[in-house]
């Protein structure tokens, strides 16, 4: 059984997919990379059929009609044998001798008597045009070198969360718990590092520099205009969060940590929707802004009452001068998350 099943959605990704795949291939005969191939129209699925064969006891290439991120994101889970999963996007690629490290720790603590259920290590924003790239660490929150619970964990800045660039999951707990990416929406990256959580138990964080996360591409998702003309997916995506977290309080509530990080999360991921319909700034817009609200209320009054009057929430429902300064303060933290390019 392979150590690591590495998956990369693949979507028209030629002129880029190869660092992504040449990155990956270090790890040698531990991992297993799954490159899918996401209904491409160019030489995606070309290029991820000559890996295979190329090295056929590591790549493997699947092809299916295009059904988006998640999709493929489902698609290569479905496939995965190794023992851990990771999603590694085509466009982005991981430091070798922290690649080393990741396998390192894996392999000891297979080998030992403990499982590990989820390994978090950084990520750094390789924003075209920077010289200098902002790396995301968790030092200050998460205890280093060691298995830990959510018991050990400490404060998280605002606007600093565990994304999918930062994640490592146990294979067979993303399958038990069930999670199943939407197709053909973007920002489901937000429900496979939520959704999974309260089936973790226990974690590791590994303070390296593993995943690089290029943003910069012209058309990319996280680009601010894209971002905006796609902010109904954005919606969708947090319904589906308030949704799962509405129906799984029971299995969060009494581990106060797990829920207030939840709860955190859940809180930037709708200032993010807020914000990008204020900034919209049309009548259609405000009005989703509103329907959003309501649905939340609607859905769980415990969730609305801590997200509406939380400092974020109480600032995008502002009116006015004040209401519009907070606003800005508000798209700040929305950049710092993101990074729009």
């Amino acid at each position: 059984m392979k150590l690591l099943s590495v998956a990369i959605p693949s979507y028209n990704s030629e002129m880029y997919m190869r660092k992504c795949i040449d990155s990956l291939l270090a790890g040698g005969e531990d991992v297993e990379i799954l490159i899918v191939n996401d209904g491409s129209t160019d030489r995606t699925g070309a290029i991820a059929d000559e890996y295979a064969a190329r090295y056929p006891s590591i790549v493997k290439a699947i092809h299916k009609e295009n059904g988006g991120h998640g999709s493929a994101v489902n698609a290569g889970l479905e496939q995965a044998s190794g023992l851990y999963f990771k999603v590694v996007d085509s466009d982005d690629w991981v430091k070798e001798s922290a690649y080393f490290r990741i396998l390192e720790t894996l392999k000891d603590i297979t080998t030992g008597d403990s499982s590990l259920d989820m390994l978090i290590s950084n990520f750094v924003y390789e924003k075209e045009g920077e010289k200098k790239h902002k790396v995301m660490k968790y030092r200050h929150a998460l205890p280093q070198d060691r298995i830990f619970t959510w018991n050990d964990v400490k404060h998280f800045h605002k606007g600093q969360y565990i994304l999918m660039h930062s994640v490592i999951f146990r294979t067979r707990l993303l399958k038990e718990c069930g999670l199943r990416l939407p197709e053909h929406t973007f920002y489901v990256d937000n429900i496979f590092v939520f959704e999974p959580l309260p089936f973790v138990k226990n974690m590791y964080y590994l303070d390296v520099n593993f995943y690089r996360y290029y943003i910069g591409r012209e058309g990319q998702s996280v680009n601010e205009e894209i971002m905006l003309s796609r902010v109904d997916q954005q919606i969708k995506v947090n319904k589906i969060m308030i949704d799962y977290l509405a129906e799984n309080k029971a299995k969060v509530i009494t581990r106060r940590k797990l829920k207030n990080y939840m709860f955190n999360y859940l809180e930037i991921i709708t200032v993010i929707s807020s914000i990008l319909l204020i900034r919209a700034g049309t009548d259609e817009a405000l009005e989703k802004k509103q329907e959003l609200w309501q649905y939340i209320k609607q859905k769980d009054m415990r969730i609305y009452m801590r997200l509406r009057y939380g400092v974020l929430g109480n600032s995008m429902n502002l009116p006015g001068k004040g209401g519009r300064k907070m606003s800005v303060e508000g798209y700040k933290l929305c950049r710092r998350f993101y990074k729009f390019n």
